[in-house]
């Protein structure tokens, strides 16, 4: 399955804008549609998490926060635009696109007022607009930290696409933005919310087969370059490892519960295709523990996987597969399958950051937990470099806990 990013419209930074007229305008086909995720579940939030008095009282009033999508491509147009239907707490309210066809077929299709329509050039007057709350930042990697920063600057709430950024450094200056104008920053990590993914947490962080000893988690497809800029160094920051290895990444590192301590990576072999010349077709990478643990991981741009999270233990093992699409996620364990229903991933993603928004209560994917993923990446790429193994220290310390009982 094809995940990751949204395709983008063309046209808004100076340097790139020639690459960025390039891209096709048309690709806005859903990858799943909101059919493909199965019926709603009869609370948005786990158990643990639940809606604040704030958000009871903007229940009780029918009021919903505004979101902004800014950027209008295959994942806005598939997965955010569609779950915004079907959200409690917040509602598309505007769209930020380069394109005026784009523009126009959105007013129509979600009836959005003229004045909540922006373009790259016009976005900065979101500020003056009291209907929007949150903007939510759908462009490809190199474009987040400068619409993550003006959206704080013009005073809203940020969702930004993951990976976070294509540096660290990024990272840091997009925290430091929505913290200056006192706005909260999340990050689209989307599985957090999805109550598979959230029973692998609870399982392997609660030791319930015993300590983890070892995680296996795959996810790769063969890329056709119908996303050009996804293989654009400049603009995507590295190639499968940023795209879709990121959720290996997050998934053993929130089944461990704890930070890894060190790295071993290898690239794989590039096609004889001449789609990756500015960044890597595949990259398989080990992550250390501190208990002798180990996490086997791998990604492919170039290689169908087969989309899986697993964890064993001494006592039992637990396996998600498919395990990182926006719908179908099947899991099981040593003593039977997960009984779980799969759910409408992005609505709750949304969500539960309107709910934190609205009870001014911190969001359990925040920015710094992009800025911690982003450390490590850039940590598999150096030990891909190097040849080396890397120690892995001065990560940003942050996991979502799942709660006791």
């Amino acid at each position: 399955m094809h995940l990751g990013f949204s395709n983008f419209d063309p046209a808004f930074a100076a340097s790139r804008r020639d690459f960025v007229r390039t891209l096709s305008l048309g690709m806005g086909a859903t990858l799943l549609g909101p059919s493909g995720l199965a019926s709603p579940l009869s609370s948005w939030f786990d158990a643990e998490v639940g809606y604040g008095p704030a958000s009871l009282a903007a229940l009780q009033q029918g009021r919903k926060l505004g979101v902004a999508l800014v950027g209008l491509g295959k994942y806005s147009t598939g997965q955010l635009a569609p779950a915004l239907q079907q959200t409690q707490l917040c509602r598309l309210a505007g769209v930020v696109t380069g394109t005026p066809a784009k523009a126009a077929k959105w007013k129509q299709q979600y009836n959005l007022p003229e004045q909540n329509i922006y373009d790259y050039k016009t976005f900065d007057r979101i500020a003056d607009n009291p209907n929007i709350d949150i903007v939510y930042v759908v462009l490809p990697v190199g474009m987040h930290e400068e619409f993550t920063v003006r959206a704080a600057q013009a005073g809203k709430h940020v969702i930004c696409e993951k990976p976070m950024a294509i540096s660290s450094a990024e990272c840091r200056r997009m925290i430091e933005a929505c913290r200056k104008a006192g706005k909260m920053l999340s990050i689209g990590y989307r599985l957090h919310f999805e109550p598979h993914h959230r029973e692998m947490m609870r399982l392997g962080q609660q030791q319930v087969y015993g300590p983890v000893q070892r995680l296996l988690a795959d996810n790769g497809f063969r890329f056709d370059n119908d996303t050009p800029w996804r293989v654009d160094k400049e603009l995507a920051g590295g190639g499968p490892l940023m795209d879709l290895g990121i959720y290996c990444l997050q998934g053993v590192v929130y089944t461990k519960g704890e930070l890894p301590v060190s790295v071993t990576a290898k690239y794989t072999p590039k096609p004889n295709n001449n789609l990756f010349k500015e960044v890597e077709a595949g990259i398989n990478w080990q992550l250390q523990f501190t208990d002798g643990s180990a996490a086997d991981c791998r990604t492919s741009y170039a290689e169908n996987m087969s989309s899986r999270l697993r964890a064993e233990a001494a006592k039992g093992w637990m396996e998600l597969q498919p395990a990182f699409g926006y719908g179908g996620i099947s899991g099981r364990t040593s003593q039977g399958p997960l009984n779980i229903q799969n759910v409408p991933q992005q609505a709750r993603q949304m969500d539960d950051f309107a709910n934190c928004v609205l009870n001014n209560q911190p969001t359990r994917v925040p920015g710094e937990m992009g800025l911690r993923d982003m450390q490590l990446i850039e940590a598999i790429y150096r030990a891909a470099d190097t040849g080396q193994k890397v120690r892995i220290e001065g990560v940003q310390n942050i996991i979502d806990k799942v709660s006791k009982g």
